[in-house]
């Protein structure tokens, strides 16, 4: 499900005005559903409810403290990838004993920081790694509890930026040399081996690659459950969401629709169940953008029309800097006006204020018929939005509102000028 919905011509979300939130708050502006993420947790929840599974929420997806708490209050665990996205778990309430610790680049203070917080398991990527976090944990007396990422060389069939699961990719250790890395990580002091990990990708819309890595990997995971009496296999996140066509009225559910065909949980749950279940351990997930991607939109304010030779274009208060996926990824947002519309349209491109010809958020669009003052707001930016933005040209970054039901929150406000030279001096 999501909970944008027309009302009386006006964008809701939730029991919520969007118009109302814009004139209130100013844009550009995220707006989450707390009754979305809800919603996604608890299907989730429920289609792996016959395994032994922890959800371990993807911090680096959406990472206001907020979205944070309300997850943490429902049972959840946390995949950071840094010490500050500990100390944001943290600070919401989360629990450290329920943190896996991935990411290629650990530091030595980092280590160190998660010894001391004593989370659940270290997703080691390399034999280096392994072996400093082992003379961290000798240096400071306390045994450290790891899990190492495999890389099963299986092709995730998404955009090259976010694919992580061949052997081309820098994360993991290779398939080929996994064994003798368990062998030289069980003999090194202070390590305690607790697991194995894999994560193939993000944004998947399809469950063949799923179940492809786990039937590969299955059998490993039975020899090191025999042979260092592992408790856990984590298969990561990547569970894809759908991004077009999200507002069909009618037509179109939160799972799909009849020009999009996603992967739903219940055919995710339908697939791999029955491959982990015998395998007899605790399971863990590691969702992000399934748990908050279609949970947020981005409203901005339409500045400008521009007619060129060639195009039309709509010039709008955000930019690149706030949601940079168009740019980066090429990714896709639909793009609604908050004023629901009339039959009315026309081909445009939808760009941003910033200085770079890659600020733009649509190309070639055919959108309804937008005016200078109108609000629009561009769907699926609970994840990957915010935690991505800069302040690129100087520019202020947005304020974050939750919703649920009818209230409305400010949960981080809008930056000022002042904070953004706060910290920085002139010398001499």
């Amino acid at each position: 499900m999501h909970s944008f919905h027309y009302e009386n011509g006006s964008l809701h979300c939730e029991g919520v005005d969007l118009n109302a939130l814009a004139e209130e708050h100013g844009t550009p502006l995220y707006v989450y559903s707390k009754g979305t993420i809800l919603d996604h947790y608890h299907r989730l929840a429920a289609a792996m409810s016959d395994l032994d599974c922890q959800i371990c929420y993807a911090t680096k997806a959406n990472s206001n403290i907020a979205v944070l708490n309300l997850l943490a209050e429902e049972g959840a665990g946390f995949d950071i990838v840094s010490a500050g996205e500990l100390f944001r778990v943290e600070k919401a309430g989360g629990d450290s004993g329920k943190c896996t610790f991935a990411g290629v680049g650990k530091t030595r203070a980092e280590i160190e920081y998660a010894l001391r917080r004593e989370i659940y398991s270290f997703n080691a990527e390399s034999e280096a790694e392994i072996a400093l976090i082992s003379e961290v944990a000798c240096e400071m007396g306390v045994v450290a509890s790891i899990a190492l990422r495999v890389n099963p060389n299986v092709d995730a069939q998404t955009h090259k930026y976010i694919s992580t699961g061949k052997s081309e990719n820098k994360f993991g250790i290779d398939f080929s040399v996994i064994r003798e890395a368990y062998e030289r990580a069980a003999g090194l002091p202070n390590i305690n081996i607790r697991g194995l990990q894999m994560h193939i990708g993000s944004q998947l819309t399809s469950v063949s690659p799923f179940v492809e890595a786990v039937k590969k990997v299955a059998p490993l995971v039975e020899e090191l459950k025999e042979k260092y009496h592992i408790e856990f296999f984590s298969i990561g996140g990547g569970i894809g969401i759908v991004y077009e066509d999200t507002l069909a009225s009618g037509v179109k559910d939160w799972w799909g629709g009849e020009d999009e065909n996603p992967l739903t949980i219940e055919e995710y749950a339908a697939q791999l169940v029955p491959l982990l279940k015998p395998l007899g351990l605790k399971i863990i997930l590691e969702p992000g953008r399934f748990m908050v991607g279609n949970a947020g939109i981005l409203i901005s304010e339409v500045l400008y029309e521009k007619h060129g030779s060639a195009k039309t274009f709509k010039i709008v208060d955000a930019a690149m800097n706030d949601l940079i996926r168009p740019a980066l990824y090429d990714g896709h947002h639909d793009i609604v006006p908050l004023k629901e519309p009339s039959s009315e349209s026309e081909e445009v491109d939808v760009v941003g204020p910033v200085c770079e010809s890659g600020d733009f958020f649509a190309q070639n669009r055919l959108l309804p018929k937008l005016e200078s003052g109108d609000k629009i707001g561009l769907l699926s930016a609970g994840a990957y939005g915010f935690v991505m933005a800069s302040n690129y040209n100087s520019r202020p970054l947005p304020a974050e509102i939750l919703v649920y039901n009818n209230s409305a929150h400010v949960i981080r406000e809008r930056q000022s000028f002042d904070d953004l030279v706060r910290g920085e001096s002139i010398p001499f």
